[in-house]
């Protein structure tokens, strides 16, 4: 019946359904949940989209997937400048000259540099072998232990000297005055929340929900030619080689009476004593404004609690290290026996995606079918 069967409607699913229907392809989309667009969902509460499923900030340096999004939603300017509290001194994220000038007085790049590099060599770190020794080789031991040692260990659960060293590689450290986080040529939020872009992409395709695949897989199968699986590999599976790990997060969302919680969209609490993580205040990623370009009289937020996960939890971030590098490999090798199979997507492909990464891989894997 179908040329397609899609399991997932998150933004692999959503953008390779888009692309098969545009191309004259027939579609069923199915997702286990309640609602489409996976961990991107967004619903209105109080006139705000809040990000039910942790914060998403798209940003990208690629115009392809930049001009391809934009046909499914206006984005807003919105800019990523975290904030981090440590037992309430604020500072300002991505390491920067702010940061350093709280941190230290210094006033200069030459002055941060220096302190940075008098700091690493007090640890005696050459060659940095996990994720503590490379973040005190980047930004000195006072700002590892103030601002990186106790979110990070909250993060992942482990200590940071177990945390292999990649894992810290991609933070920013400017000398500069420059708190554009991500830095990316094209950023934003998209107006009106990441459902409605997903409902877009989705348009004339027929979506199933509340449906899930394990439970009628060889119904579902039968139903079409080829099957485009973005859930858990291992889960495919039935974890014969064992479950690979992820982390997962837990949220505390509350609506406030009030116009103002934070004053900011992100702010991360780097001390290792509070539980959550970060608290994110929804309402600033579109500025306080509703539709109609009022001010808010009330804020959501959500408190973020990292945990690590058991069956049963949703998986938000693959544990990549050695272990788990080598048994996804097991699982990659089985899937590619699966003949009319293709695995996509953080979850099917066990890897931390960006979004616009996981797009523009749905975008290739799309164009391989057709070429």
């Amino acid at each position: 019946m179908y040329n397609y069967l899609i399991v997932g409607s998150g933004l692999y699913g959503a953008v390779f359904a888009q692309q098969a229907k545009a191309a004259g392809k027939s579609v069923l989309v199915i997702d286990k949940r309640s609602h489409i667009a996976g961990n991107v969902y967004t619903e209105e509460i109080e006139g705000i989209n809040v990000h039910k499923y942790g914060a998403h900030i798209f940003h990208t340096n690629n115009r392809e997937v930049w001009n391809y999004v934009n046909r499914f939603a206006e984005f807003n300017r919105f800019t990523n400048s975290p904030v981090a509290n440590y037992h309430g001194e604020l500072y300002s994220l991505p390491f920067n000259m702010y940061t350093f000038n709280k941190m230290w007085g210094v006033v200069t790049p030459e002055e941060a540099a220096a302190k940075i590099d008098e700091q690493k060599k007090a640890a005696g770190i050459t060659e940095p072998k996990n994720l503590e020794e490379q973040a005190i080789s980047l930004v000195g031991t006072d700002i590892y232990e103030k601002l990186v040692k106790g979110y990070t260990e909250k993060q992942w659960g482990r200590p940071c000297a177990e945390l292999p060293a990649f894992i810290i590689k991609r933070l920013p450290v400017r000398f500069t005055f420059d708190n554009n986080y991500f830095n990316a040529l094209y950023q934003g939020i998209p107006i009106g929340g990441y459902t409605k872009m997903v409902e877009n992409m989705l348009d004339g395709v027929e979506v199933r929900l509340n449906t899930d695949y394990f439970e009628h897989k060889a119904e579902l199968d039968a139903l079409a030619e080829k099957v485009v699986y973005t859930g858990p590999i291992d889960a495919y599976f039935n974890y014969c080689y064992g479950p690979l790990e992820y982390r997962s997060v837990r949220f505390e969302t509350e609506v406030l009476n009030k116009p103002n919680f934070q004053g900011n969209a992100a702010v991360n609490y780097t001390d290792r004593e509070t539980p959550w993580t970060r608290i994110i205040e929804h309402k600033w990623f579109e500025f306080g404004k509703d539709k109609n370009g009022n001010d808010l009289p009330k804020t959501v937020i959500s408190r973020e609690y990292s945990s690590e996960w058991k069956p049963g939890d949703e998986p938000y971030y693959p544990v990549n290290d050695e272990k788990n590098g080598a048994l996804y490999e097991k699982y990659k090798t089985l899937a590619g026996t699966e003949e009319n199979v293709i695995f996509g997507g953080r979850l099917g492909e066990y890897k931390y995606y960006d979004m616009d990464a996981v797009i523009a891989a749905a975008l290739k894997c799309f164009k391989s079918e057709t070429d």
